[in-house]
C-alpha cells in the first residue's frame, strides 16, 4: 500500500493504486468500510477493463491510522482525500462513492473542479438527519458507544461487512454517524445538482424506489440500477457494479 502522512488528519492515511489503463478512479468508501476492503474485486472485474484504481482507506477506517483528535465529519474526510490526490497529482480522474463515502465525494467534487470527468455516487447521504444506521449511533452518547455500543454492533453483525467495521475505530464511527446525521448547508443534494462535471447514481435493486433517486431522475441524471442487490452492493452483487462503474466511466472515453 502507498501511505502519507496527512496534515489534516494528523495520522497516516493509506490506499490501494492498481496499475492499469485509463485515467484512475478513484474510490471512496461508506461508514465503517475500507476500501481495500470493499473494492480490490470490482477494480479486478473484466467489465473494469483493466483500469488504473486508487483504493483510499480513510482515516479511522481499514489499513488507515486512528487518530483520537481527528473529528470525522465528510468534509475533513473530503479534505484528506485532496490530500491524496494532490500528492498523486493526478490531472484528471473519474471518483465513486459510496453511501457516506458518496457524501464526501461530493464534496471532493467541488474542489476538483475541471480535474474531474465524472461522479457516480451509489446510496449516499444527501440530506441532515442520516440514515436509521447513522441515527442509531449517533442516539448514543459518544462515551457509550466506544465503550459498549460498538462492540455490541460488532458481535451482533452476521454479514460479510463484519470483517470491515472491527478494523474502524468506535470514535470514527461515531463522529462519521453524528456527521450524517448534522449534514451541511447547502445539502449534498444541492452541492450534487450544481456540480457540471458528468454526474450518475447509483442504487441497489432492492432499495428502489426511492425519493432521492426520483428527484436526480428529474433533474436530468441518470440512475443506474445493480440488480440483486440493496445498499451493501459491492459485496451482494460485485460483478453487476463493476459492470455499471465501467458504463458510467467509459461513457466518455475516446
Amino acid at each position: 500500500m502507498q501511505s502519507l502522512f496527512s496534515t489534516i488528519a494528523g495520522a497516516t492515511v493509506r490506499w490501494h493504486d492498481l496499475p492499469g489503463v485509463g485515467i484512475p478512479v478513484v474510490f471512496i468508501h461508506g461508514l465503517g468500510c475500507a476500501s481495500s476492503y470493499e473494492y480490490p474485486r470490482i477494480a479486478a472485474a473484466p467489465a473494469f477493463r483493466g483500469r488504473r484504481a486508487i483504493l483510499i482507506d480513510l482515516p479511522g477506517s481499514g489499513y488507515s491510522d486512528k487518530p483520537h483528535n481527528f473529528t470525522f465529519t465528510t468534509t475533513q474526510q473530503a479534505a484528506v482525500v485532496m490530500e491524496v490526490l494532490d500528492t498523486l497529482d493526478v490531472k484528471q480522474l473519474d471518483l465513486y462513492g459510496h453511501s457516506m463515502g458518496g457524501s464526501i465525494a461530493i464534496e471532493v467534487a467541488e474542489q476538483l473542479g475541471a480535474r474531474l470527468r465524472t461522479l457516480a455516487v451509489s446510496e449516499p447521504n444527501f440530506h441532515a438527519g442520516g440514515g436509521m444506521f447513522s441515527r442509531h449511533i449517533a442516539a448514543q452518547p459518544e462515551t457509550d458507544f466506544v465503550a459498549s455500543g460498538f462492540s455490541a454492533l460488532v458481535e451482533e453483525e452476521r454479514s460479510a461487512w463484519k470483517g470491515c467495521v472491527q478494523m474502524t475505530s468506535p470514535s470514527a464511527m461515531w463522529r462519521g454517524a453524528k456527521s450524517l446525521v448534522d449534514g451541511i448547508s447547502p445539502s449534498w443534494m444541492l452541492r450534487f445538482l450544481n456540480l457540471k462535471c458528468q454526474r450518475a447514481l447509483i442504487f441497489g435493486e432492492h432499495c428502489l424506489p426511492d425519493e432521492d433517486a426520483t428527484a436526480v431522475v428529474n433533474a436530468g441524471i441518470p440512475l443506474h440500477v445493480v440488480p440483486d442487490a440493496g445498499h451493501s452492493m459491492s459485496w451482494e452483487n460485485p460483478s453487476a457494479l463493476a459492470a455499471v462503474l465501467a458504463q458510467v466511466f467509459t461513457r466518455n472515453d475516446g
